[in-house]
């Protein structure tokens, strides 16, 4: 029946699968105005466009123009009864949703939902990228039920950056409740973001451990010219205590005269380089010590 066409997102609001090519008819739906009165005369409008008279009307929904808000009202007093309101969401001919509204990240490849942890605290910060051609797109993100322990997500944010104009990036934080950072987890987080652009809906879907998204800040570091020694602390944002979660760092030194740079591995927090040049650049990342996962931002030079 109809109900498999339509998803029922909230009140009388309905994604429409439309196969986008040209050969394809269209869907037709039997709207019904939500009239307890039987007698009463009633007619439809879509935005400011007479549709049809009587309880119910057989709408086609193809392309674009024909998404949107379909008002039920009465005849007498014009007052508005009931409305409808329609989503397209394209698909191709294997019935795969075609996404196009959000950009995709270049690491990693052909991600739009990415998800990073600064820590084990069960706090993430979701992220994904528009073009700016369209200002009135709309986010919800949550968790897909079923996944262990609930998450909650504070409302996207918009940053836009002054050296990429064409793009915007949009940032929602979250965190998993009862989200304990000793433990093994046993159930990934299953993330669901929906986007509407005017009429057009999509979905995408993120699903990860915590311990696979964990890319700690960079450390905090300084260089002590009398002996040549860089020393450094763990990032203020990382889990305590560190001796249950420990780091592991690389130290580059930038030489300036010989264009190249060396990069030490150390899980100690200083080392001596007693071959830095006066002008030589040093820095230092962090990434977690037995387990696979980001390594952090370069810090910012330590001398």
């Amino acid at each position: 029946g109809l109900s498999s066409i339509f998803t029922l997102l909230s009140m009388s609001m309905y994604v429409i699968e439309s196969e986008w090519n040209d050969e394809t008819p269209a869907k037709r739906l039997e709207l019904t105005c939500n009239t307890s009165d039987e007698a009463l005369p009633v007619y439809w409008k879509k935005g400011t466009e007479l549709k049809g008279t009587g309880k119910t009307l057989i709408a086609e929904v193809k392309e674009f123009p024909d998404a949107g808000n379909y008002t039920c009202l009465t005849a007498n007093t014009h007052e508005i009864i009931s409305y409808d309101f329609f989503l397209i969401t394209k698909i191709d001919s294997n019935g795969q949703m075609i996404r196009s509204i959000l950009k995709s990240f270049k690491e990693p490849n052909r991600t739009f939902l990415k998800c990073e942890a600064k820590n084990y605290s069960g706090i993430f910060i979701c992220s994904w990228m528009t073009e700016n051609e369209s200002p009135n797109v709309k986010f919800t993100i949550r968790s897909l039920k079923g996944s262990q322990g609930d998450v909650t997500c504070s409302s996207p944010v918009a940053h836009t950056d002054k050296s990429v104009t064409e793009y915007t990036e949009y940032t929602a934080q979250c965190q998993k409740e009862n989200y304990c950072p000793f433990a093994e987890e046993h159930q990934p987080v299953e993330m669901f973001l929906e986007v509407i652009d005017e009429v057009e809906y999509e979905n995408y879907t993120s699903s990860f451990f915590i311990r696979d998204i964990i890319k700690p800040d960079p450390p905090q570091c300084q260089y002590v010219a009398t002996n040549g020694t860089v020393t450094w602390t763990y990032p203020r944002t990382w889990s305590t205590p560190k001796s249950y979660f420990p780091l592991t760092f690389r130290v580059k030194v930038e030489s300036t005269k010989k264009h190249e740079s060396q990069v030490y591995d150390t899980d100690e927090q200083s080392m001596q380089i007693p071959t830095a040049g006066p002008k030589d650049k040093i820095s230092v990342q962090a990434r977690d010590r037995y387990y696979n996962s980001s390594w952090s931002e370069w810090s910012s030079l330590c001398r």
